[in-house]
């Protein structure tokens, strides 16, 4: 049975993995995640890991970065450099003290899953345990949830079921795969990445260190801000 369990309050597209990400009054949301999020990520030259990509859990500075697609990045100086430039490689290079380029990959750069999603309820929840006020941004969502029940970490009981968006059949879904386990990224402030180590340890505290979730788009659309949100249970 599908049941109707809030409404889509904001959507953040991240055109480059860790860097400022855009506010969307809709977006097109396709098999790989939101159209445009993700697709381009610092690769660590030196780094032969599986996961080579540099994120602000690395370099906090990351975050002052702010994308202006398609073709050049602003830098927290203000100063505006093409996206594949040299000078912005050597720059973010020099910030992390290590060389770096910059890579696109058609179907985005992600730690888990392509689409995140969190309540604000979770949100306020570990703001008010935290003692401090606490943007959603903080935890890089793709779509922020203004449930009709005011309970926080509601979204674990959303794993293994199905999130539709909007009214009608063929609404855009995503099928819930696992909560979503937070780094020390959600420590950083998006505006100026300034630490606050307390948010992460209160996520530890409060719920395993889990907020939110991550999905697999199991139909493609149009999400827009306002959109009906119904949750159906696994059979």
């Amino acid at each position: 049975m599908r049941i109707e369990i809030g409404h889509v309050d904001a959507i953040f597209r991240y055109p480059v993995k860790s860097m400022g990400g855009e506010r969307l009054d809709e977006a097109t949301l396709g098999w790989h995640g939101l159209d445009g999020d993700r697709r381009l990520a610092f690769r660590r030259v030196d780094d032969r890991s599986e996961f080579p990509w540099l994120s602000a859990s690395k370099l906090p500075d990351l975050l002052l970065f702010k994308p202006n697609l398609p073709s050049h990045i602003c830098t927290p100086d203000g100063e505006e450099m093409p996206v594949f430039g040299e000078d912005l490689a050597r720059e973010v290079g020099r910030r992390y003290g290590a060389p770096v380029e910059m890579m696109q990959l058609k179907h985005g750069i992600f730690d888990e899953a392509s689409l995140s999603v969190i309540a604000l309820d979770t949100v306020r929840a570990i703001e008010r345990v935290a003692g401090r006020s606490l943007d959603v941004r903080r935890f890089r969502p793709n779509v922020a949830v203004r449930s009709l029940r005011p309970v926080p970490f509601q979204e674990d009981e959303w794993v293994g079921g199905v999130l539709s968006f909007g009214e009608g059949e063929d609404a855009p879904s995503i099928s819930v795969t696992k909560r979503d386990e937070r780094c020390s990224m959600v420590n950083l402030d998006p505006d100026s990445a300034s630490p606050a180590p307390e948010v992460m340890k209160t996520v530890v505290r409060m719920n395993q260190n889990t907020a939110g979730i991550y999905g697999a788009v199991t139909r493609i659309g149009r999400l827009a801000v306002g959109q009906t949100i119904f949750f159906r249970a696994a059979l």
